[in-house]
């Protein structure tokens, strides 16, 4: 993702700053809108440094799957002592009945944020499909009722290439015909149209119980599952800078 800048005076602006194992993602809100958005292929995050000398940033929050020490944290927002760290604990306007909130990831929690925003008083299914495929449940009334964890499509293919002797390790680039018509396209298919007929599953099992269910898809993964999936979905790849951002604005300072 390349970074894109506009020139924005007399604003106080939002950043979200989200972690993952190898790369950092970044948004800089301006109420609703982003109007700053990058990626770092490392969790090294000097770019805030050059963000706050081109814009006044007034608040920050950060959602990381990486550990990191308080006195790191200390040293990392020296500036901005009022950075919220995102976690289960954080206020948030979802009630979480989750029975280990602490174990629950962030990013998950951020995307039921998100969905929730674009869509409030709603039964909502969020389908996060990166490196793994997690699907979770808000009901209208706000609660957060949990959810399911699988492999995501990445994984699957290694995973099918490591645990075998003869499988090749296959990209999920490329065609995907309905049914395979040779090692490789069968692997792919395999992958990508087993993960599509798992999500439809799941649709259609919640909208047995919840008929005006909302269907929201985001994650690295949403590309290659557009137009797959049978049932009607939103797609919103920045669901969770979203959420991030309403929690944050919720929590800030103002």
């Amino acid at each position: 993702m390349q970074s894109f800048y506009i020139h924005i005076t007399d604003n106080i602006l939002n950043l979200i700053i989200d972690i993952g194992n190898n790369s950092s993602k970044f948004f800089l809100f301006q109420g609703d809108a982003i109007i700053l958005k990058g990626r770092r292929e490392n969790t090294a995050l000097n770019f805030i440094a050059d963000i706050a000398k081109e814009y006044e940033v007034k608040n920050i929050i950060v959602s990381s799957v990486v550990e990191f020490k308080e006195k790191d944290k200390e040293k990392l927002f020296a500036e901005y002592p009022d950075t919220i760290w995102f976690t289960s604990a954080t206020p948030l306007p979802i009630n979480i009945l989750y029975r280990t909130p602490q174990k629950l990831g962030s990013d998950r929690l951020a995307a039921a944020i998100g969905a929730i925003s674009e869509a409030p008083g709603k039964d909502i299914l969020i389908i996060d499909a990166g490196s793994a495929i997690t699907i979770d449940f808000v009901d209208a009334q706000g609660k957060f009722l949990g959810g399911n964890i699988s492999p995501g499509i990445k994984m699957r293919l290694t995973a099918l290439h490591q645990f075998t002797s003869k499988l090749p390790q296959v990209e999920k680039e490329g065609e995907t015909p309905a049914i395979g018509y040779d090692t490789e396209t069968a692997i792919r298919c395999g992958v990508i149209w087993g993960v599509c007929h798992e999500i439809d599953g799941y649709i259609n099992y919640f909208r047995q119980k919840y008929p005006d269910l909302l269907v929201f898809l985001t994650g690295g993964d949403e590309k290659a599952l557009i137009g797959k999936i049978k049932n009607r979905i939103f797609a919103d790849k920045f669901l969770v800078a979203k959420g991030l951002n309403r929690i944050l604005t919720e929590n800030g300072s103002k």
